[in-house]
C-alpha cells in the first residue's frame, strides 16, 4: 500500500501558505527506532511499486539523500545512558549503539522526513524519542492512567515501581520541550519570527505489550473480552495527555499499529492490532487521531524465508537438547556432526535463491520487521500521508 504522490500533492496545496517552522513528533520503542540497514536499499528496487521510494532514499549517484529542509533531533539510549544526535534527516538515525554517531539503519523517520521535504514549503523539525523494550502500561505510562497497579510478580521479582512509572513518557516530554525551547540549536533554518507549529505525532510502540502475560493474563478460552483492552484506554490517555502537555489540543495523531507477522499473526498478535487501533474510532479523536495498519508493509517473500530459517534454529535446539523425538535423540551426535545435519537440513529447507534475497531484503529479526528498508520506507510514507491529511489549512 502506498499513497500516490497526487494525493500528496494536493494535501500541500491546502497547506502551501503556511510559514512556522513545521515539527513532527516520533516516539515508541525499537520499531520507532528503526532496525533496517542501510546495505537492504538495492531491495526496495527490486520490486516496481517500491523503485519511486528508493529513487527519493538515494542521489544519482547512489548515496543517501540528505534533506535540505528537514532537520532531526533524535533523543534514545540503553539503560540511564541516554544522549541526543542531530542535523539534516538522513540515513542513520534508526536505532544507535552511540547516541551521536550514525548508527547505520533507519526508522520510520527517513521516508517520513522525506516525503514531508517534497511537499512542504517551509523547513520541518523531526523530533524523535524511541528506546527499545519499551511498554505503554509501565514505560511510557501517561499521567492521566493512574498510579501502575502493580501485580504479585512485580511484587516478586521487585521490578515495576510506582515511581518509576512513566519514566519514558516524563523524558519523551522533557526532550521535546528542550528542543522547542532552543530551535536553532538543531534546525539554523529556523525563524523565530516566523515561530513553529506542532504539526504532528506518530506512535509506533506494542511489541513488549503485546508479549505480556503478566499485566495482560490470559483469558478463558472462548472469552469475547479483549485481553489487551487496557491498552485502549492507555492509547487513548496517552493522546490526550501528550496533546495537553504540549498544549496542541487537536494535534495530528498517528496510531501505526503493530503489523509484525503481515497477513499470517499469531491470535494475540490480531487482538492486540484491534486494541492499538480502537482509539482511533472514538468520537472525540474524529478528523484528527488515524491509526494506521502496518501489516500491508510486511514482506510476505521474506517472511515466508525467516520462518524457514526458524525452522533450522529449533531444530538446533532440539538437537543439542537431545530431544528423543529428534535425530541427537541418544545424545551421540557430536558438535560437528550437529552442525553437519542442520546445513543439510537447512539445504533441503530453503534454495540458495532464497537465502540470497534474504541476505538482501533482511538485516533483524521478525519483531524488527525484518529489518527492511522497503518496509520501514513504506511506513515512513504512510504516516507522512496520514499527518498530512489531518493538518489543517493555514488561516
Amino acid at each position: 500500500m502506498r499513497f500516490p504522490l497526487s494525493l500528496l500533492v494536493c494535501v500541500a496545496a491546502l497547506i502551501a501558505d503556511a510559514k512556522p517552522l513545521k515539527v513532527f513528533i516520533l516516539a515508541g520503542q525499537s520499531n520507532m527506532e528503526g532496525h533496517a540497514k542501510v546495505e537492504t536499499f538495492d531491495y526496495i528496487g527490486e520490486d516496481p511499486a517500491t523503485v519511486p521510494l528508493l529513487k527519493q532514499m538515494r542521489t544519482d549517484d547512489g548515496k543517501p539523500a540528505v534533506c535540505d529542509h528537514v532537520w532531526i533531533s533524535y533523543y534514545t539510549g540503553i539503560g540511564e545512558k541516554n544522549g541526543e544526535g542531530f542535523g539534516k534527516l538522513t540515513t542513520g538515525y534508526g536505532s544507535r549503539q552511540d547516541t551521536a554517531k550514525d548508527g547505520g539503519k533507519i526508522g520510520p523517520e527517513f521516508m517520513f522526513g522525506l516525503a514531508m521535504d517534497r511537499v512542504l514549503a517551509e523547513p520541518v523539525l523531526i523530533i524523535k524519542t524511541a528506546w527499545g523494550g519499551k511498554s505503554l502500561n509501565y514505560d511510557f505510562r501517561p499521567p492521566s492512567a493512574g498510579a501502575y497497579p502493580r501485580t504479585p510478580r512485580d511484587n516478586d521479582k521487585n521490578i515495576h515501581t510506582q515511581e518509576n512509572a512513566g519514566q519514558y513518557y516524563r523524558m519523551m516530554l522533557a526532550h521535546t520541550k528542550l528542543v522547542l525551547g532552543d530551535i536553532k540549536r538543531v534546525c539554523p533554518a529556523f525563524d523565530p519570527k516566523e515561530g513553529y507549529e506542532i504539526a504532528g505525532f506518530v506512535w509506533l510502540q506494542g511489541f513488549n505489550d503485546m508479549v505480556d502475560t503478566n499485566f495482560y493474563p490470559k483469558l478463558p478460552k472462548g472469552s469475547s473480552v479483549n485481553r489487551f483492552a487496557r491498552y485502549s484506554e492507555y492509547m487513548a490517555d496517552f493522546i490526550r495527555d501528550v496533546r495537553k502537555d504540549l498544549g496542541v489540543p487537536k494535534m495530528p495523531f498517528v496510531i501505526g499499529v503493530m503489523g509484525v507477522g503481515g497477513k499470517s499473526p499469531g491470535e494475540d498478535n490480531l487482538a492486540f492490532r484491534e486494541a492499538m487501533a480502537a482509539p482511533a474510532s472514538l468520537a472525540e479523536f474524529k478528523g484528527n487521531v488515524t491509526a494506521v495498519r502496518t501489516a500491508p508493509f510486511w514482506d510476505e517473500k521474506l517472511g515466508a524465508i525467516q520462518e524457514k530459517k526458524e525452522q533450522v534454529r529449533q531444530m538446533g535446539y532440539e538437537l543439542r537438547n537431545k530431544n528423543k523425538r529428534f535425530a541427537n535423540g541418544d545424545g551421540k551426535m557430536t558438535d560437528e556432526q550437529i552442525r553437519q545435519y542442520l546445513r543439510d537440513y537447512e539445504a533441503k529447507l530453503i534454495t540458495p535463491e532464497e537465502s540470497a534475497t534474504l541476505k538482501r531484503g533482511s538485516s533483524n529479526a521478525g519483531y524488527h520487521y525484518l529489518g527492511c528498508a522497503k518496509t520501514f520506507a513504506l511506513m515512513g510514507d504512510a504516516f507522512a500521508t496520514a499527518t498530512l491529511q489531518m493538518m489543517k489549512p493555514a488561516k
